[in-house]
């Protein structure tokens, strides 16, 4: 379960403020930009949009161009807290803590009432190790009336409480987001995985099971049918994961996991 968090961010996405990774599909002529305290109009679009391009060039690797692209943001916004959570997001990359904290806190600073820039510090605290003070934020987050997916924020506490072992607390997090939202494929994924990490073989299944009966499959779900099967040392039922993998997922990573050649023990 030790898996990045932003899977579930800004889906929730959270982690690449995925709700701006949709690019446009030509560049825009920005023209000079005046030397005003609050952005005009058409320079707070153009923010948006080079923000759009620089998380997708971080999404790819690319930094140095996701730190053209929002450079260029900040200079048509420099007032906006979503072009400075994007310049943590790439601070951190870079390995510049100090600077990702300084851009989240003015982020902060910027929307104080926000509840995904708070999202979006609160997973960054967890992938640095700053567990309880992520937890406390990404809950405060899932309790916002104002917050879309709070069955996210539950989720991203989990697997940051995970990271620390405290497995109890995780699952009670992840029984609030399905409460929320019987239907949210990474809650049971994660909550599956939980069951299976502690012998709960049966209870992983089930819930595997229960999920791919009312709900689409995904391919993170049905390769952990694979291995839950494998485990309980159920063949048919392991084939059946599998083969619906190939069909449905056939170009996806978990499918090529599959028919990766093991490591040669000798």
């Amino acid at each position: 379960m030790n898996r990045r968090l932003d899977r579930t961010g800004s889906i929730a996405g959270a982690l690449l403020i995925a709700a701006l990774a949709a690019c446009a599909s030509k560049p825009r002529v920005i023209s000079p930009i005046p030397d005003t305290e609050t952005a005009k109009p058409q320079f707070a679009e153009a923010a948006k949009y080079n923000v759009e391009l620089g998380i997708a060039y971080l999404q790819r690797g690319d930094l140095a161009l996701a730190q053209d692209k929002l450079q260029r943001a900040l200079k048509e916004s420099p007032h906006d807290p979503t072009v400075h959570s994007a310049l943590a997001l790439l601070d951190e990359r870079l390995g510049e803590v100090d600077e990702a904290d300084r851009e989240f806190h003015t982020a902060l600073r910027l929307a104080p009432s926000d509840p995904d820039v708070s999202n979006n510090y609160a997973v960054y605290l967890c992938r640095t190790q700053r567990v309880d003070e992520g937890v406390q934020r990404l809950i405060a987050t899932a309790r916002d009336p104002l917050y879309a997916t709070p069955e996210a924020a539950y989720t991203n506490a989990a697997v940051c409480l995970h990271t620390v072992h405290r497995d109890a607390e995780a699952e009670l997090d992840l029984q609030r987001a399905l409460a929320l939202r019987p239907g949210f494929a990474e809650a049971v994924f994660q909550l599956a995985s939980l069951e299976m990490e502690h012998g709960k073989l049966g209870d992983a299944r089930r819930r595997i099971d229960r999920y791919l009966d009312t709900y689409a499959a995904t391919a993170d779900l049905l390769a952990l049918g694979v291995r839950v099967a494998h485990a309980l040392g159920d063949p048919v039922a392991e084939q059946r994961y599998e083969q619906r993998l190939r069909v449905d997922f056939p170009d996806s990573p978990q499918t090529h996991a599959l028919t990766s050649p093991s490591p040669n023990p000798g």
